[in-house]
């Protein structure tokens, strides 16, 4: 598929995703999602992509939803719903790829900006970030495309509510916080800051880095403990039979990069 809004740049294991309609701030648009789906759907194949850094170009991450490509969505529920499906299942495809993905945030990060960088593993975000529930300033509810999902999990129901149902935009200093992003930095340093932590995720094994996002996002949703740690111990016996744990333990003691099997 050639791709008209989004650009990947593959870079050994790691692949830049960019967002790319700055004229528009990087606005989701019906192209830019059939464009996503595609892209994430093929994740599940590309074993070679190990980790993705999602960002976006010019002067935002993303301003959400191009309001002057968003009619359709009021023409109806049947119309409508094919609209909003469109959408909400890039969400989807993000949270079920095997690969971490790491969002780096700049500028506008509202409305489906904010829902991207919450469909991320890890969000690390610049000091002049402006991130809100753009939707529910517009007549629409707060909850959209996976919103009322990740924010309460991210920072709390309370805070989620006061987002969702006001629109308030959050000052980067409390989002760092909150926990919702993992680091500020200076927009220059972004990309720097992106690509250390993925060179440091490739440092895990790749079945191990793949089980990790996996059992962490199914353990979110566990229904006891025992759920979670049943998920757990299977992850690490896998590893430790692929023989992954020997040549982890053995680079230590041998200090040395370890090499592990990815077939």
């Amino acid at each position: 598929m050639d791709y008209t809004t989004i650009k990947i740049t593959h870079e050994g294991a790691i692949d830049w995703l960019c967002l790319n309609r700055p004229e528009r701030l990087n606005a989701i648009n019906p192209t830019m999602c059939d464009e996503l789906q595609h892209y994430f759907d093929g994740l599940l194949r590309h074993r070679q992509t190990r980790v993705v850094i999602l960002h976006g170009t010019g002067r935002a991450f993303c301003a959400g939803y191009d309001i002057k490509e968003a009619g359709p969505v009021g023409h109806g529920p049947i119309i409508g719903m094919e609209v909003q499906r469109q959408v909400s299942e890039v969400f989807m495809r993000m949270r079920r790829c095997p690969q971490p993905l790491i969002a780096l945030c700049h500028g506008a990060t509202t409305g489906g900006g904010l829902a991207f960088a919450l469909a991320c593993d890890v969000r690390i975000a610049t000091k002049d970030v402006k991130l809100n529930v753009a939707m529910v300033k517009v007549g629409l509810t707060g909850c959209d495309v996976g919103i009322s999902y990740f924010l309460p999990r991210s920072v709390g129901q309370s805070v989620a509510a006061e987002l969702m149902m006001s629109g308030r935009m959050l000052a980067p200093e409390r989002a760092l916080g909150l926990g919702l992003v993992s680091e500020l930095v200076e927009r220059d340093q972004l990309e720097a800051a992106g690509r250390a932590l993925a060179e440091d995720m490739l440092k895990a094994s790749p079945l191990g880095l793949r089980l990790t996002k996996e059992g962490l996002r199914m353990s979110i949703d566990s229904p006891s403990l025992e759920a979670a740690i049943a998920l757990e111990d299977r992850g690490q016996i896998l590893c430790a039979s692929a023989g992954f744990f020997k040549e982890g333990i053995d680079a230590f003691l041998e200090s040395r990069p370890a090499h592990y099997r990815d077939e």
